[in-house]
């Protein structure tokens, strides 16, 4: 028999109308969030290379060694050294490579919380994020950003701190945010790090969509411009979005030096340890990163604006440009059954999108769309079936 934890699980809405469609060439998918372009090819190139010089064997469970120095260095570049006393501090010791970012996410939630532990997110948010805590038996107490009437949401930063108190053990938030595009500021960050070292809580941020950022600067703001080497801050990051390496399942965390060991200790007995040459390809597309990831953020860019573009002309619909993320989440007035109209909007009309309810109660009556698309006459189809299904 399976633990009740394990049974309570609700399975994947997104998988759910995704199966509906499923043996059906018409269906224009937006529903899981990648990119449709592949791998770039020197990164391909240095994986496959690896393979050939025969890297097939384990590595450090930490990961290689160049990898976590070039991720340190990465990481430093990023966010201008100097700027405050975290940044400059980051080396290799404070860094593990993981296989995904989701196992970075599981790992960090396995050596902070136990049963009976109270976690705080912030929601709606991609369904792991809060699965995680509780299969590991904690409790989960959602704290909702609140919807504006323009579409995009924002934090009730009053509410947030009144639920995070000395019995927290653990933050989770994610920012820039899947599904909504919301993203903290750098005063908001300031204040949640302020409150969690009163309370002594955790802060576990997944901030996979840095670079996927369309506001000022080259990336998202980080939990890491704001904090210290000694706070209890875990960051987690992948290779998937920014580098187009979904498929490839490689991340990375960032957390106090102090606590790598444990961390290293918990990977052996998740994976053990990353393939080599998968790390191979990561250190190509760190090595190319300035010269592609603004690139990609430029076409994500030029998608987002095209999707919305057809959207604001369409009735009923009501949608806020993300500053981060690959996704449009939209809200169609009258429509309170977001999985019920994912169904409908694939069987009827062969538009594929997530329903909101898959990240939550609170994404109820809303739907997400996946912008990144290379092809804008595929993102204006989608519009055109949208259109169609409401009638304009």
């Amino acid at each position: 028999m399976t633990r009740p934890a394990i049974h309570e699980l609700p399975a994947s809405r997104i998988r759910e109308v995704a199966n509906a469609g499923l043996g059906r060439p018409d269906v224009l998918a937006f529903w899981f969030g990648e990119s449709d372009e592949v791998t770039p090819q020197a990164v391909r190139d240095a994986a496959a290379a690896s393979i050939q010089r025969g890297e097939t064997f384990y590595s450090h469970n930490l990961g290689l060694a160049e990898l976590r120095e070039s991720i340190a260095a990465y990481t430093a570049a990023l966010h201008r050294p100097g700027q405050n006393n975290q940044i400059g501090q980051i080396g290799p010791n404070r860094i593990a490579v993981t296989s995904s970012g989701v196992n970075a996410l599981m790992v960090a939630m396995q050596m902070l919380v136990g049963a009976g532990d109270e976690v705080v997110a912030v929601v709606p948010v991609w369904p792991n994020l809060t699965a995680q805590p509780a299969i590991l038996g904690a409790h989960v107490v959602r704290v909702p950003l609140r919807a504006g009437a323009d579409g995009a949401w924002r934090l009730d930063m009053d509410r947030l701190l009144s639920a995070v108190t000395a019995q927290t053990r653990v933050l989770l938030v994610n920012a820039p945010n899947n599904p909504t595009g919301w993203a903290l500021t750098r005063a908001e960050q300031q204040t949640l790090i302020a409150h969690c070292r009163r309370t002594g809580t955790w802060i576990v941020a997944d901030e996979v969509y840095e670079r996927v950022w369309f506001g000022p600067g080259a990336s998202a703001p980080s939990f890491l411009d704001v904090s210290t080497p000694e706070d209890r801050l875990v960051v987690v990051h992948s290779f998937s979005k920014s580098f187009l390496m979904t498929g490839w399942r490689l991340g990375w965390t960032i957390l106090p030096a102090g606590h790598i060991d444990a961390f290293g200790k918990l990977l052996e007995f998740n994976t053990s340890c990353p393939p080599v040459f998968v790390q191979r390809g990561a250190l190509a597309a760190l090595g190319m990163a300035e010269s592609f990831v603004p690139g990609l953020v430029q076409r994500l860019r030029a998608s987002r604006d095209r999707l919305h573009d057809g959207l604001a002309h369409l009735p009923r619909v009501h949608a806020a440009r993300a500053l981060g993320g690959m996704y449009a989440w939209l809200r169609i007035e009258g429509e309170t059954d977001s999985l019920a109209l994912a169904k409908r909007l694939v069987r009827d009309h062969g538009l594929g999108l997530a329903p909101g309810v898959a990240f939550g109660p609170e994404g109820e009556g809303w739907l997400r769309w996946c912008f990144a698309s290379q092809d804008l006459a595929r993102l204006d189809a989608g519009v055109q079936r949208l259109a169609d299904a409401l009638g304009g």
